[in-house]
């Protein structure tokens, strides 16, 4: 009886000890854990904090840029951040484009159709499918005194197939007369619309480039976007690529120049002639 009472005591003494050994090794894990999670939320801070001060830095500089005199629209999330806003400013202000074409209208048609303004050359042609954003579009170009330099175009989405795939894309019929192309800004449709809902951008604005024009991509750090880049560099091998740092992801891509023009070679006959 005592020997039978001796082991149970030991089978409870271990089986005590094995649950306070599950209990301090589930503990350590925690410990663990959240000493994990604060260095996981202590550099979430310092990004956030660093990216908004950038963001804050290019506000300011796209205001002192182009002159603003009227506040623009709220920024990021939905809506282009400033950065990204600030180079395509830069871009405009650089290249003086003649012809803009943008997919999705917003705040970036009020900066581009502003650097027009300021150039005293361009326009602004800006594909929007949804009809609320095209009236608050417009709104905002009359507020700052741009409508002279800027076109909102109702260009609802239908369906369109590019290579056997079917993509939801803007009714771009009001663009049949415009163009070539000087700079290309890409930042719609939604992505939700559909799979790499941007690509067709590519094999449909993309052949209307004026020679030397640039394409600016937002949101190219998202999956879709991406994937559409590395398509358009595989069907038009010839434009260069870069990267301007952006909170959201940006590309810039460039059409080929134009070819230089030669000047006719002298032979020696007429080098001869030219002498005498």
């Amino acid at each position: 009886m005592n020997e039978l009472v001796m082991m149970l005591n030991l089978v409870v003494g271990i089986a005590a000890l094995v649950g306070i050994a599950v209990v301090v090794h589930k503990a350590r894990r925690i410990h663990v854990k959240l000493f994990a999670l604060e260095d996981e939320v202590r550099a979430l801070r310092v990004t956030e904090s660093v990216n908004l001060y950038r963001q804050v830095q290019a506000f300011m500089g796209l205001r002192d840029l182009l002159g603003f005199q009227v506040p623009l629209p709220p920024l990021r999330h939905w809506a282009a951040s400033p950065d990204f806003l600030l180079t395509i400013a830069r871009h405009a202000l650089s290249a003086r484009p003649g012809v803009i074409v943008e997919c999705s209208s917003g705040s970036s048609t009020v900066v581009l159709a502003q650097a027009a303004k300021r150039l005293g050359r361009g326009h602004v042609h800006s594909l929007e499918h949804d009809p609320a954003y095209a009236v608050e579009t417009r709104a905002l170009l009359a507020e700052h005194g741009l409508e002279d330099w800027a076109t909102v175009i109702d260009a609802p989405l239908k369906p369109v197939t590019i290579d056997g795939e079917v993509f939801n894309w803007y009714d771009d019929a009001a663009l049949a007369g415009v163009g070539p192309i000087d700079l290309l800004v890409i930042d719609g449709p939604p992505f939700n619309v559909n799979p790499l809902a941007r690509f067709p951008a590519g094999p449909k604005l993309f052949p209307r480039l004026a020679p030397g024009g640039a394409v600016f991509l937002d949101d190219a750090a998202r999956p879709d976007e991406t994937r559409a880049v590395e398509r358009w560099l595989k069907a038009f091998p010839g434009m260069a690529r870069g990267a301007p740092t952006c909170e959201k992801g940006c590309v810039r891509l460039t059409a080929p120049a134009a070819p230089a023009k030669q000047l006719p070679r002298l032979d020696h006959a007429t080098n001869a002639a030219t002498a005498c």
